[in-house]
């Protein structure tokens, strides 16, 4: 049984256990053009999306703590068998780290369910938030399979937010070499959304991928 949270009612830790749920009950209705490279997300930049989705959760929670409240819950954090502290962590990322334990999140394979069936409620969660991809850490937020000159290759859209402009740029992944080569392109788009960002990206057609594959490997 997860203990209680100090400084927190009962009112609002209901309700943020509500918001740490899946998307199942949002009202978006099937996957547009934008969503039809989810499936090919390669696994680990899914688990990264869910690392991000578990840190966009406890981010919120703190949010809601009052200021007195959070140094007794870094107190517990130091404490905790697990405690990130004792690897000389960031007190905020400690803090973070155990606030993700005390919500009740779903684990991996549920997570990525719902990601799968409720891609553009997952895109919405990200796009609100306050802790998105930075330059410094962009994610994969798209994905298409292509074949250029009848070879594979994973073009992965990665994308990042810059103050109020979503940017992006191309890593080309040779899908028949282990350990896979990529090749990345300089940054190349600039939308104001997120929704913007992917529909530009499937906007292109297979000689532009082409053409920004030899540029990214010339």
């Amino acid at each position: 049984m997860r203990e209680p949270l100090e400084g927190i009612d009962a009112s609002t830790a209901s309700a943020t256990s509500a918001t740490s749920g899946l998307s199942t009950a949002s009202t978006t209705s099937g996957l547009s053009g934008a969503s039809a490279g989810v499936a090919d997300i390669p696994e680990h930049a899914l688990r990264r999306l869910y690392a991000d989705y578990r840190v966009r959760q406890a981010r919120s929670l703190l949010s809601l703590m009052p200021r007195e409240a959070v140094r007794p819950l870094y107190r517990r954090a130091t404490q905790a068998p697990t405690s990130a502290a004792r690897g000389g962590a960031d007190p905020m990322d400690v803090i973070v780290s155990f606030a993700e334990t005390l919500l009740p999140l779903p684990p991996y394979e549920v997570w990525l369910g719902d990601f799968r069936a409720n891609p553009e409620a997952h895109w919405a969660d990200l796009e609100g938030s306050a802790d998105v991809p930075s330059p410094a850490t962009p994610a994969t937020v798209d994905t298409r399979r292509v074949r250029i000159r009848a070879q594979g290759w994973n073009a992965h859209l990665r994308g990042f937010r810059d103050d109020d402009i979503w940017r992006g740029f191309i890593a080309f992944e040779d899908v028949g070499v282990v350990p896979a080569r990529v090749h990345r392109t300089a940054v190349i788009f600039r939308e104001d959304s997120l929704d913007e960002l992917r529909a530009r990206f499937r906007d292109f057609e297979s000689a532009s991928l082409e053409a920004f594959l030899r540029s990214s490997i010339s």
